[in-house]
């Protein structure tokens, strides 16, 4: 059975949809970034996003996108990043009751995030079986709907939304950067943007740890991620049949990045544009820092994914 995949027009519909539930994040320059790299860069601040990431808006759209039977019944998945917690406030936000299966070494910061947002947390061992079969078991039980973090239509042109806000403001870029892990922010991203202008070309940013994106897109087939090592925990999934469809039909090139070019570029966010973004997020400026002569010259805007931290935790 072929795939159903999304359009700008979807991507359009979901902006409509959920923009009175999202922040339009601002896009931030810095003169200083611009002479280091040789480019002209734009970074959409997802960061700034309710609860501090590009997750917010896939998971808004997808509850809003239910029918009044399906919300009454409420949406579950199985998450102990950033899905988990978009999910939880999106469904609170709605009135809808959202249960997030999570593993019980997740940081208690981010549990206690998901309680804060009125999520069921429910616990399970920290294996992908657990996981599964736990949600499984509460879908059956409660009869809710499972929102993917990225392999769902309506969370991915959710995610899309982040790149139609940025060509609404600089509609002459040479270049969009997306990072990718599972794929959603870039499937969607890679449809809005040539969706808008088919000659802006999209590039995907990847740890060399975490290089399972690069070597499907290379290899034409879905290649799994095992044991990925990389800072960016963002970036640790593999990608989907759906979202890997997408990407090989409309991104123009996958450029993975070392780790200590992946910690600079962070530093250098953090140190000039004075904003807190994640590892997940530098990885779009590392891959400008790390081939200069490749995007001398160009008009760039790059996805800062999100920013969160559990800065108990991280070292530089």
């Amino acid at each position: 059975m072929s795939l159903i995949l999304p359009e700008l027009n979807d991507i359009i519909s979901a902006h409509s949809r959920i923009k009175d539930f999202i922040h339009k994040t601002p896009v931030l320059t810095s003169t200083l970034i611009n002479e280091i790299t040789g480019a002209e860069l734009f970074f959409k601040c997802e960061n700034f996003q309710k609860i501090g990431a590009f997750k917010y808006r896939g998971a808004t759209n997808a509850i809003l996108c239910l029918d009044d039977e399906a919300k009454s019944k409420g949406v579950a998945t199985h998450s102990s990043g950033n899905h988990a917690q978009a999910l939880a406030l999106a469904a609170k936000i709605n009135g809808i009751e959202a249960t997030i299966v999570m593993p019980d070494n997740s940081p208690s910061v981010k549990i206690n995030a998901v309680r804060d947002y009125k999520g069921n947390v429910v616990l399970c061992k920290p294996t992908l079986e657990a996981r599964e079969t736990t949600l499984e078991q509460i879908v059956n039980e409660k009869g809710c709907t499972v929102i993917h973090p990225y392999n769902n239509f309506n969370v991915i042109c959710g995610q899309g939304t982040s790149a139609i806000e940025l060509l609404n403001d600089y509609s002459d870029l040479d270049i969009v950067i997306a990072p990718v892990g599972g794929g959603g922010l870039l499937s969607g991203t890679a449809t809005a943007v040539k969706g808008i202008n088919k000659n802006i070309k999209v590039i995907a940013a990847e740890p060399e740890g975490a290089n399972d994106a690069f070597l499907s897109f290379k290899k034409g087939e879905i290649v799994s991620s095992i044991n990925p090592k990389t800072i960016c925990d963002g970036l640790l999934t593999s990608l989907c049949d759906l979202t890997f469809e997408v990407i090989k039909n409309r991104v123009d090139e996958i450029i993975t990045v070392k780790e200590d070019p992946i910690k600079f570029a962070m530093k250098l966010i953090w140190q000039r544009l004075k904003i807190v973004i994640e590892p997940s997020s530098a990885v779009t400026l590392a891959v400008i820092l790390e081939n200069k002569e490749k995007f001398a010259g160009k008009k760039i805007g790059l996805i800062l994914s999100g920013g969160n931290i559990d800065f108990e935790k991280f070292v530089w």
